[in-house]
């Protein structure tokens, strides 16, 4: 029986627009919090790039080290992801996140230590293992807010931080490792990790205070509004139809594994930008860590855009699987042609700016599509295997990038294989993958 059909419409234009009020509430009261803490869980994760560009030369890494170390955090992801997600559904939001993110602030700042390739690798693992659970989680704790029809944009707004991490990131790198260089005897690449660390720990200790779990404990939100709320979410549950509820059903969901497949060929192009661009800008001759950062800025400021403007048409057309694929192919295009013409600036340059937005893009919208057919423990549990699972990839074209270049001294064949593989993102869409707007 559908018990959501059941549940009236806001029978009047006062509710709808008390309906319309609460959202714009929900969603100033946690994106831009969520958000702030996405960037930061972003730039402890990516500014691993930023530092190889003297870390390589102090240590005496070879690109090969480099690649297994950054891609080895997507180990710890693999492990936690699941459980961390099982528990936040169990626990709830505040606890989930707090731990999460003091976790991988202070793994972060342990960075600094490193001196060891051994090292390197441990702590890399180790903060996929703290922060694993905290995307995933995000990405399910947005849907006890949102119906499908508003989850696109809000998905999008909320990883577009990445992109503004990038933005961010990127000239907050190149200042700290050349004002910072030699200051108190560490390197700059050390200050890197202590002084973007911190702020995650600190940030961890406000979220136990901020963030409100479900709607019906939203003290900021008025009786009236969460009724509104809650009967809309009901409704939007049962218009998608029977979904999986349980765990072991979900694993046992064959579209699971599609959903792994499918975001596991956006993860390898995702991941191999995140790592390596910053090297290959140098390598198109601007060796300046300061401008490094600020043309990494600019890319990324058009990927935020990318993500926010695909998430507010996905949501507007009510369509995900085109706007999940052509992005993809366009993500793919770029870096093939970053992989072709990687010693022309004037070609190179804006083929890389098309790979991030393009590749960025299609991720959010991505998140639409598992929610279709799961809901309840098989969505928390689903939303972290697929994450988990898929971002395998983000362990394995880091570690294959590195190794080619070590072994060949470019990067034109690992380029041009990530780029088939996120080009079939959207065959195995539009294969697999049925058409389908919600209610």
């Amino acid at each position: 029986m559908n018990h959501a059909a059941t549940l009236p419409l806001p029978a009047t234009a006062a509710e709808t627009s008390i309906l319309e009020g609460a959202y714009s509430r929900i969603t100033w009261r946690l994106i831009p919090f969520l958000a702030v803490l996405w960037i930061l869980a972003w730039i402890d994760r990516v500014n691993i790039g930023y530092a190889k560009l003297q870390m390589l030369d102090d240590l005496a890494f070879s690109e090969a080290i480099y690649g297994l170390g950054a891609g080895i955090f997507f180990l710890g992801y693999f492990f936690f992801e699941v459980p961390s997600n099982l528990l936040l559904e169990k626990i709830g939001a505040k606890k989930t996140i707090m731990r999460i993110t003091i976790g991988w602030g202070l793994v972060c700042i342990a960075q600094m230590f490193v001196t060891t390739p051994e090292m390197f690798y441990f702590l890399r693992f180790l903060l996929g293992v703290f922060e694993a659970g905290f995307y995933p989680g995000i990405i399910l704790y947005l849907t006890y807010w949102y119906p499908t029809v508003r989850r696109a944009r809000a998905f999008g707004l909320f990883m577009s931080a990445s992109a503004l991490a990038g933005v961010i990131g990127g000239p907050l790198a190149g200042w700290i490792m050349t004002a910072m260089h030699e200051v108190n005897g560490w390197s700059g690449w050390q200050w890197l990790f202590l002084l973007e660390g911190i702020p995650s720990v600190l940030a961890g200790v406000v979220t136990m205070f901020y963030l409100t779990n479900k709607p019906q404990e939203a003290k900021w939100l008025s009786d009236e509004e969460k009724r509104l709320v809650l009967a809309d979410l009901e409704r939007d549950h049962g218009s998608l139809g029977e979904r999986e509820h349980s765990f072991l059903g979900a694993l046992r969901n064959p579209k699971i594994w599609l959903m792994v497949v499918i975001f596991f060929c956006v993860i390898a192009a995702n991941s191999s930008l995140t790592f390596f661009a910053p090297t290959l800008v140098k390598g198109l001759g601007y060796t300046s860590t300061m401008q490094i950062g600020w043309i990494m800025s600019a890319i990324y400021l058009l990927g935020a855009a990318g993500m926010i403007l695909n998430g507010r048409h996905s949501d507007r057309t009510k369509e995900a699987r085109l706007h999940c694929g052509g992005s993809a192919l366009l993500g793919a295009a770029g870096l093939a042609l970053v992989a072709v013409f990687n010693d022309n600036p004037m070609v190179a340059l804006p083929a890389l700016a098309v790979a991030v937005v393009g590749t960025m893009s299609a991720i959010p919208v991505f998140w639409q599509l598992p929610n279709y057919f799961l809901s309840g423990t098989a969505a928390a549990a689903g939303i972290a295997l697929i994450n988990s699972i898929a971002n395998l990839a983000g362990f394995g074209a880091p570690w294959m990038l590195g190794a080619v270049k070590t072994s060949t001294g470019s990067f034109t064949s690992g380029l041009l294989a990530v780029a088939v593989i996120e080009a079939l993102t959207l065959l195995i869409i539009l294969a697999f993958v049925p058409r389908r707007r919600p209610a």
